[in-house]
């Protein structure tokens, strides 16, 4: 009776777990509403919002002010994460007019995909639009020179869907600046190169996946190597960090994988 007892809560604590795991979603870059003339943009789709994002390769996208002018912006690349992540990266064509919003919009849109365009609003109480202002600097402020990267710890978390497994970074000398970190991660046993713009939170990168997706995968007794670009949401870089090797975060992780 107490087997069927623990086999009955260990079930009903997957399902709950597997509920945290949404079935799509969008992440839209930059963060910060207030953006310089000349702007990158960054859309990332999780699950099957990933299918939106690979038709932005035959579809345009662009920014709406709401005087109802129309800037185009440029695919530059998309890059695909290693488990239910994928991301498109943009820059506006022309530059933008000062002290101006922006809404982004996408040629063709369904409306499950303009609903995925807002984002709730707790002082409105309302879902609204993705936008942004423009303020009138034509680049922003550059990164510091001195901004350090330096490698903390690898870490797993189990959850009843699936593991959280990172290679953790803390930095240092970042300022209030939005920062997108442009990672290369490469499997060093084959020498497969994987790259994807991380974003970091309260001064920390965590490379790798979490319960339900992610940029980065790991696979038991393998090495890897990682370097970071640092740069600013026009797209100014900084020069590449040195390569930092670790062990991957299943290889001392007693439930394997």
């Amino acid at each position: 009776m107490k087997k069927i007892v623990l086999f009955l809560i260990l079930i009903l604590n997957v399902n709950f777990s597997f509920a945290d795991c949404s079935s799509s979603g969008m992440q839209f870059l930059p963060n910060s509403k207030t953006i310089s003339l000349n702007p990158m943009f960054i859309i990332e789709g999780y699950y099957y919002s990933q299918q939106t994002v690979l038709t932005f390769e035959n579809r345009k996208v662009y920014l709406v002010s709401e005087n109802g002018e129309k800037v185009n912006l440029k695919l530059i690349q998309i890059l695909k994460g290693k488990m239910s992540l994928t991301q498109a990266i943009f820059k506006a064509e022309i530059p933008l007019q000062p002290k101006t919003k922006y809404f982004i919009k996408y040629s063709n849109e369904t409306l499950s995909e303009i609903n995925e365009r807002k984002k709730w609003n707790a002082t409105s109480k309302k879902n609204e639009e993705i936008f942004w202002e423009t303020n009138e600097d034509i680049n922003l402020e550059e990164l510091k020179p001195n901004l350090k990267i330096k490698f903390d710890k690898t870490e797993i978390i189990h959850y009843g869907c699936g593991p959280s497994a990172n290679a953790n970074f803390e930095t240092t000398n970042t300022s209030n600046l939005e920062i997108w970190y442009k990672t290369e991660v490469v499997e060093i046993s084959t020498n497969t190169k994987h790259i994807y713009y991380l974003t970091s939170y309260e001064n920390k990168i965590s490379v790798g996946q979490d319960m339900c997706s992610g940029a980065f995968t790991y696979k038991k007794n393998e090495k890897y190597k990682v370097r970071f670009v640092p740069m600013n949401i026009d797209g100014k870089e900084l020069k590449p960090t040195e390569w930092t090797i670790y062990e991957s975060p299943f290889t001392n992780d007693k439930f394997g994988r």
